[in-house]
């Protein structure tokens, strides 16, 4: 096998995308375009990735970091112009180049494989990888000799009736002889009504040297979508969530409503899972065997383990353990640590908080800054008192406290282990271990006011 490089094609502004954003970082998926390629090619035995930036160079960079090395296009002037950009970094060295753009998110590590696979058995110097399409207006027409191999490509515009009948098409992704690329760059030339130069103009040059130039073409046109403007964006992104479902279901995962859904690329579900109708998992998450998600939650960025059921609610940026209860109508938010067989009710709140194995908070608490300990039961209402006004402060709760409802635990304060807090309380101070603490005003009953203030009607 020889050398492989990837060069990157990520300059262009996109501006029918009518966007700030620059076009190759749009996210399909949650993951900007140019990173879902960038991932597939860091699956390939490839000895370097060069990117060639233009609008919005550095945040592509911030982006894209160390996985690849960089080349700027100051002036987009074309397709070829692009790949001049990397000839410091790639001319005169031997392998194969291939050359992909950085708004076709769906292409698979696969497919690109293939063609590299294909490129090198037939010893070709260009290989172009194509697709099958039932309505190719608009692309350009690979026009084959009867050996198979490339004769032409044709565009549209140029082409023929009989030529425009043919439905093998020019996805834009090409596999070169990486010497023979840039000496044939040289040769490019810009005379054609928009002043740039094209790369599939290097085609013709080696074809007219009379180098071996061949197609490779790929099952799936879907993979090859470029993303011009929104409609593409909403179609790449109608895909990959198709594919990255149909992955998840293959793998064991129970999906009761695929359409409705929401899955990110890089999240890891365990087997015998069921995710209900309006779920959305996004970031880094993991999920474990045997759990329940849904239906309408949204999980971002946590890690669950197994046997756990998590309705109709929100968890962020935490860890959650096995066999724990959340919901209906909760929200976790980041930096919790839930540790296994917790209950966490409807309408609680849980925010930068600590919960020992065992606890409960069944309803209409909010918990933030917190260390709950183990067997712990906070009652309907309770609240950790955790802000002045300028700074957050802790609350410590040990392991088998019973915290009454409506109860006020203001930070920082420590409730020690095995104690008691009435109802209706608000701790200010340290509560012992094994105390029973009651912080409420006594009750004053007036009797018949209720009568006289009916007299001074």
């Amino acid at each position: 096998m020889s050398n492989r490089y990837a060069v990157i094609l990520a300059a262009g502004q996109g501006t029918r995308m009518k966007s700030k954003l620059y076009k190759v970082l749009h996210p399909v998926c949650g993951k900007p375009m140019v990173q879902h390629v960038v991932d597939q090619i860091m699956k390939l035995d490839i000895q370097e990735i060069v990117t060639i930036i233009g609008h919005g160079a550095e945040k592509v960079k911030a982006q894209l970091g160390k996985q690849s090395r960089y080349a700027l296009q100051e002036q987009q002037l074309g397709t070829a112009h692009a790949v001049m950009q990397a000839q410091e970094m790639l001319a005169g060295k031997d392998g194969v180049t291939i050359v992909v753009c950085g708004d076709t998110p769906l292409i698979k590590a696969e497919t690109m494989l293939s063609l590299f696979k294909h490129h090198e058995e037939l010893g070709a110097k260009a290989t172009i990888l194509t697709a099958l399409i039932k309505e190719p207006t608009g692309y350009g027409r690979i026009i084959r000799n009867g050996m198979g191999l490339v004769e032409k490509i044709v565009e549209h515009k140029d082409a023929t009736e009989a030529e425009r009948e043919i439905n093998e098409i020019n996805t834009g992704t090409y596999c070169f002889d990486n010497a023979a690329l840039f000496e044939a760059l040289k040769n490019v030339s810009n005379e054609n009504v928009q002043g740039e130069y094209y790369l599939p103009d290097v085609i013709e040059i080696l074809k007219n040297q009379g180098e071996i130039v061949t197609a490779f073409q790929t099952n799936e046109f879907e993979e090859t979508l470029g993303v011009n403007d929104r409609v593409a964006l909403a179609e790449a992104e109608r895909i990959m969530r198709n594919r990255t479902n149909e992955f998840h279901m293959r793998n064991g995962v129970t999906i009761i409503d695929p359409a409705n859904t929401y899955i990110e690329t890089d999240v890891v579900i365990g087997q015998d899972t069921v995710l209900l109708p309006g779920t959305s998992i996004i970031g880094n998450t993991v999920i474990g065997t045997e759990c329940q998600i849904g239906p309408n939650s949204e999980i971002d960025t946590c890690e669950i383990g197994e046997e756990t059921v998590i309705r109709q609610s929100v968890a962020h940026y935490s860890k959650i353990g096995s066999r724990v209860n959340i919901g209906p109508f909760a929200h976790i938010r980041p930096d919790s640590a839930i540790s296994d067989e917790v209950k966490i009710g409807n309408f609680v709140e849980i925010k930068k908080a600590v919960f020992g194995h065992g606890s409960k908070a069944s309803h209409l608490s909010y918990i933030g800054d917190a260390e709950v300990g183990s067997n712990v039961n906070i009652g309907c209402g309770s609240i950790t008192v955790n802000y002045d006004g300028k700074n957050k402060y802790l609350t410590k709760i040990e392991d088998d406290v019973f915290i009454g409802c409506n109860s006020n635990l203001v930070a920082p304060v420590t409730v020690g282990k095995g104690a008691y807090v009435a109802a209706g309380s608000t701790i200010t101070k340290n509560v012992p271990g094994q105390a029973l603490s009651i912080a409420r005003a006594q009750q004053v009953n007036k009797e018949n006011y209720v009568d006289k203030l009916n007299l001074k009607k």
